[in-house]
């Protein structure tokens, strides 16, 4: 049924939306504050930071490569075949509800990916290029808040694609005529039976 195949591509999607939202959660908890880092200055004035190992860098890579497949798999249940029935874009775009949650959902996953990937790399800029001639105040991390706010619009973005995912089923249904057949039947299918003579017909009345 295109409702059973529906609901697979809804926890397919699902599944890597909301690892995405728990790794940035975590890559913000983990990330370690400037103050952290441990400055070493040598004698030609070059100020190092040593910062202390932890997982942020990872995490933030493996929740953007998860919202990216979360995006992928959710542009795919848009126009899979179900039930080998196809339906082109221009029949799916007369939904209004469906053409504008898709843009919802893609402006989100645009956003939250481009926040996951800019806390990421700077955090990698800054663990990589970790010498400075001047450096005043505390080492420099990536800015607090990238990867939680990240995080929640990831998952905002996930639920946005299920919600895509109902209105294409609607979609369809109106499309193809799911639930317009007669379940009234024809009274001709219903079987007959033999019945005797009206039990009013065996009562003799009474004078």
């Amino acid at each position: 049924m295109a409702l059973g195949q529906a609901g697979k591509f809804a926890l397919v999607v699902t599944f890597p939306g909301v690892l995405a939202f728990i790794l940035g959660i975590v890559a913000e908890n983990k990330k370690p504050t400037g103050d952290l880092a441990r400055k070493v200055i040598s004698s030609s004035g070059v100020t190092s930071c040593l910062y202390p190992k932890d997982p942020t860098i990872a995490l933030g890579s493996l929740a953007a490569i998860c919202l990216f497949v979360s995006a992928v798999i959710g542009v795919i249940s848009l126009i899979y075949p179900y039930e080998g029935k196809s339906i082109s874009l221009k029949n799916l775009s007369k939904s209004t509800g469906l053409v504008a949650f898709v843009i919802l959902s893609l402006l989100l996953f645009i956003v939250s990916e481009a926040l996951l990937l800019w806390a990421t790399i700077l955090e990698s800029v800054h663990r990589n290029h970790n010498h400075h001639g001047t450096l005043a105040g505390s080492c420099p991390t990536a800015k607090a808040g990238l990867f939680g706010g990240a995080a929640f619009m990831a998952l905002d973005s996930t639920l946005f694609w299920l919600i895509c995912l109902m209105l294409t089923v609607n979609a369809r249904a109106d499309h193809f005529g799911y639930g317009e057949e007669d379940v009234r039947g024809n009274y001709e299918d219903v079987p007959s039976a033999e019945y005797g003579p009206a039990l009013g017909a065996h009562i003799t009345p009474k004078v």
